[in-house]
């Protein structure tokens, strides 16, 4: 998962992309990057690293232009290495680069067809190449200085090429800013303006709270298979650039990903997490109605909102019983299962008075692997909890993701092959207790009821693209396991890397 940030304004925007990358940092801790333009040049600073390490004040006076784009990144399928991070750059046509969130389904295909085109891909990272696909579509137009109907037509073709779930956001020298989403809308962009003394800014970004931050007004979601056009006059141009879009927006957003305080598609995270929290707590009055459970106690800090309601439900005591060290990471995104195994006793610590002498209920956003799970589970009994519970805010996940959340392989999911009594032994809990998919679902569109339906492959095994064979996850699977990442991150570094044009 990835998190995307582009602005056309009148005035310096370095500043302005800073702190929206600052508040979308929880979706990507690899890498995060800045290109701004600064007259007829490109001015990039990109590195691994947190937002606040990757930009000193030196970066900061270099990325001059009133336009620019930013990106923060955890790897996929691709590397941690820092030639992945972005945002990527070609020079021809014109001059351009992107950011970008999602993850292609056709890879191969889309390298092959590249290099008959005489089009060379530097790097694994799907988001280079579909910036290589957006540059030959815009080469067609055979003009100086594409018109927004050129650009549309571009991001038309690239459609009908590439398959998988994206957002992204791209510069070209001298035209404007191009933004666009996926036909299934499966990543998440919205729009955004800011009137100014000097005129109207415009933005878009992965989550309306970045806007937030940057001082703009949400004025609405990209719609499925829409590009957004802002030329650097400041005039916004919009077009519906697919055959047969459809809106199929990624439930796991409003499960774990985005914050609380985002609203995506026109439906608020934290009221959808809310709802999650009723369904779950009426499944638990239902099902164990004779429980003895003393307390409900949130795993920080997605499940928190969740975790309050299910309280509420149960008319049991709410408490916070886990203290959550902010400087370390998410757990979920970390690659290496010895870091994430490391990380989890750093991140949290129980108070234990809050769980002595107590049968505890403990609620989680999802259960993914299940090590956190468990070693969450000894924490709880080793702070003295007579029984542990757990509550799981999502259903089972038996399936990986290929749309961009770097899920792992089926066999390292702890749902894979178990039904609910055998992970519950496996993570140590006196009683487990999952979401319904169709609950899930309706507590997210209780907001929206006009989407029909979401993206849920990690539960059901259904992807939406209708392009996901056994063959394909199995080359998933290969490319996504721990030893096969550090392979590559090893290669990667022995190879030419793409230079900054900003040095640090």
């Amino acid at each position: 998962m990835c998190g995307i940030v582009g602005i056309v304004g009148h005035s310096p925007v370095n500043q302005l992309i800073y702190d929206a990358l600052t508040v979308l940092q929880h979706r990507g801790q690899d890498a995060a990057g800045i290109c701004t333009i600064d007259g007829q040049a490109f001015r990039l600073r990109k590195a691994n690293g947190l937002v606040k390490d990757v930009f000193e004040i030196k970066h900061m006076h270099r990325l001059q232009g009133n336009t620019g784009i930013g990106h923060v990144r955890y790897p996929t399928a691709g590397s941690s290495s820092s030639s992945e991070a972005q945002p990527f750059y070609v020079n021809s046509p014109y001059g351009i680069t992107l950011a970008h969130n999602g993850n292609l389904t056709n890879f191969d295909e889309l390298v092959a067809s590249m290099s008959v085109m005489r089009r060379h891909i530097n790097t694994g990272s799907d988001s280079e190449l579909m910036l290589n696909v957006l540059a030959h579509e815009l080469q067609k137009s055979n003009s100086l200085c594409p018109s927004a109907e050129d650009v549309f037509e571009a991001v038309r073709q690239l459609h009908r090429q590439v398959r998988g779930a994206y957002a992204a956001v791209a510069m070209v020298i001298g035209v404007g800013m191009v933004a666009f989403r996926d036909p299934y809308g499966i990543r998440p962009l919205v729009l955004g303006k800011k009137e100014t003394e000097q005129g109207t800014e415009y933005m878009v970004a992965s989550e309306s709270v970045s806007l937030d931050a940057s001082g703009f007004i949400t004025l609405r979601d990209v719609a499925p298979g829409e590009a957004i056009f802002v030329d650097f006059d400041g005039n916004l141009h919009t077009q519906q650039c697919s055959d047969n879009p459809q809106h199929v927006p990624c439930i796991f957003e409003y499960v774990y990903f985005a914050r609380p305080d985002s609203t995506i598609d026109e439906i608020s995270v934290y009221g959808s997490r809310v709802n999650m929290g009723s369904k779950l707590g009426a499944k638990i009055a239902r099902e164990w109605e004779d429980h003895d459970i003393d307390v409900v106690i949130p795993i920080p800090e997605t499940s928190c909102d969740i975790a309050l309601q299910i309280a509420h439900e149960l008319n049991l005591p709410y408490r916070q019983g886990f203290v959550k060290n902010r400087y370390i990471g998410r757990t979920f995104i970390m690659p290496g299962q010895t870091q994430r195994k490391k990380s989890v006793r750093r991140k949290l610590n129980p108070i234990s008075q809050e769980f002595r002498g107590k049968n505890v209920l403990l609620v989680d956003d999802s259960i993914v692997r299940g090590t956190t799970s468990e070693q969450i589970i000894e924490m709880a009994r080793e702070a003295g909890a007579k029984k542990v519970y757990f509550a799981s805010a999502a259903p089972e996940i038996r399936f990986p993701n290929v749309y961009g959340i770097d899920m792992p392989t089926s066999e390292e999911l702890i749902a894979y092959g178990r039904d609910v009594d055998e992970i519950r032994k496996q993570i140590g809990a006196d009683g487990l207790v999952y979401q319904d998919i169709e609950d899930l679902e309706a507590a997210v569109r209780q907001a929206n009821p006009t989407i029909a339906h979401f993206e849920t492959s990690v539960f059901t095994g259904r992807y939406v693209t209708g392009d996901v064979d056994q063959a394909y996850l199995d080359q998933l699977n290969a490319s996504r396991s721990d030893d096969a990442k550090t392979k590559k991150s090893g290669e990667q570094s022995t190879n030419l890397e793409i230079h900054n044009v900003c040095h640090p």
